[in-house]
């Protein structure tokens, strides 16, 4: 992507629109992590290792996004925006760093289920399938909250969360109680990897819906 040129006094209208511009791409951004949950998810329930080979691929253009919309904000910075158009630009720097760690997490998800695809499937397997059901619900929630700017739908995502914290919990006590497991123990550390890493994705959606929210209100929380 190229860079967006700025003029060194734009006005209020150019402004608004470089920083439409912006929230397109941190949309068109959201859509590929999107993406590569879906792939991580197909990896890794449904054993498709073509799924899991186009993840490096797909994180690539996901981190090219990442510094052009970094980029971008650093450079609006410096035309005098207003404070509202400042606390825009800083919440689109964050929430560009959730959508990447997502990104990066789910790239993980691909190497774990590579890894364990000579294995049997662990009997925990549907239930973190439904874990990570959650977490990508929760992904898809932030992202509409972010193109319609709902404060609500933004601050309602925490509460979705409890669910993935929940199964979280009940999976690590099962995998990390487990006894009397035959031959190597690999397939139980891989699978706390996993839920660790769709534990930490839900936390970076719930992020995306707390910077929504203060793009709305300027209210942190």
């Amino acid at each position: 992507m190229e860079a967006v040129v700025y003029n060194p006094n734009p006005d209020s209208s150019q402004l608004a629109r470089a920083i439409r511009r912006l929230e397109r791409d941190v949309l068109r951004m959201g859509a590929l992590v999107e993406q590569s949950f879906r792939l991580s998810h197909q990896a890794l329930f449904a054993r498709n290792l073509i799924a899991a080979e186009e993840l490096p691929k797909l994180d690539k253009k996901i981190d090219r996004f990442y510094r052009q919309i970094e980029s971008d904000c650093t450079a609006i910075m410096t035309q005098a925006p207003t404070a509202q158009d400042l606390r825009c630009l800083s919440a689109f720097m964050q929430l560009v760093r959730d959508l990447e760690r997502i990104g990066d997490y789910a790239k993980d998800l691909a190497k774990i289920a590579i890894k364990l695809f000579p294995y049997e499937p662990h009997t925990s397997l549907p239930e973190i399938e439904i874990m990570s059901h959650h977490a990508q619900a929760m992904l898809a929630t932030s992202l509409v909250a972010l193109a319609d700017l709902d404060e609500a739908g933004g601050r309602g995502i925490k509460h979705l969360d409890d669910a993935v914290d929940n199964a979280y919990d009940r999976l690590y006590q099962t995998l990390a109680q487990q006894r009397d497991i035959p031959g190597v123990v690999e397939p139980i550390i891989l699978l706390a990897l996993a839920i660790r890493c769709l534990e930490r994705m839900a936390d970076h959606a719930t992020n995306i819906g707390q910077r929504v929210a203060y793009i709305v209100t300027g209210q942190r929380t």
